[in-house]
């Protein structure tokens, strides 16, 4: 099996270690097979945060991740997507993302923007094979809706993880952003907003990345 390579996505307020800590648990064990790279949102270098805020235009001054249905704006999008397109040209390729919290909000939207076939255009720039969320949100700004409408591109494995106690962004939440997934696999657990890590979880990511290893990759051979 070939070893696979997994970007991974931090939260609003986190960054690539804090999302390392947090994953440190769900991952241990599966280095032999699996290179996570974490990346830090290119706002953290300006002393900001988060992949984009989500604005109420009625509301001056408000500002979040972006969770729920209340239509948002979201500033910075264009700067995380070009900044993202980069990192595919540069680092990639990666076999999949995964993303916590706003993160896996990131996530769904790169999916959106993903080149079924493996072949990347300007109008669908990424290439991968899998995607992974935890916690994970539909954005709510309305310019993002065309995106979820690409059925073919959320045509991918998707594994998502659930947490029943989640009050940061609500279980109904994520699993309105596992519906717009062909063949999503949903893990539900009885935590909150974590990256959780019981044996049950461990036991199914685990077999989730080694049935992704065996599956031929779509981009051209590294």
């Amino acid at each position: 099996m070939r070893k696979l390579r997994i970007l991974c996505l931090h939260g609003y307020r986190g960054s690539a270690e804090a999302l390392r800590r947090q994953m440190r648990s769900l991952t241990m064990g599966l280095e032999s097979s699996v290179d996570f790279i974490h990346v830090d949102a290119p706002s953290l270098a300006g002393g900001d945060f988060g992949w984009w805020h989500a604005v109420r235009l009625s509301v001056p001054g408000s500002s979040g991740p972006g969770v729920g249905q209340r239509r948002m704006h979201y500033e910075g999008w264009d700067k995380t997507r070009d900044w993202l397109v980069s990192l595919f040209e540069q680092q990639g390729p990666f076999d999949g993302v995964f993303g916590f919290s706003q993160g896996a909000a990131l996530t769904s939207l790169l999916v959106g923007l993903r080149a079924p076939d493996g072949k990347t255009t300007r109008e669908r720039p990424f290439s991968f094979d899998f995607a992974m969320m935890v916690g994970g949100f539909v954005s709510n700004d309305p310019s993002h809706s065309r995106l979820y409408e690409a059925r073919d591109s959320f045509d991918l494995p998707s594994l998502h993880i659930i947490g029943r106690s989640d009050y940061v962004v609500p279980s109904k939440d994520s699993h309105r952003l596992a519906s717009q997934f062909v063949r999503p696999l949903v893990l539900d657990h009885d935590g909150g907003h974590v990256v959780a890590s019981t044996p049950e979880i461990r036991t199914q990511v685990t077999a989730f990345l080694a049935e992704m290893a065996r599956r031929p990759s779509l981009k051209i051979a590294r």
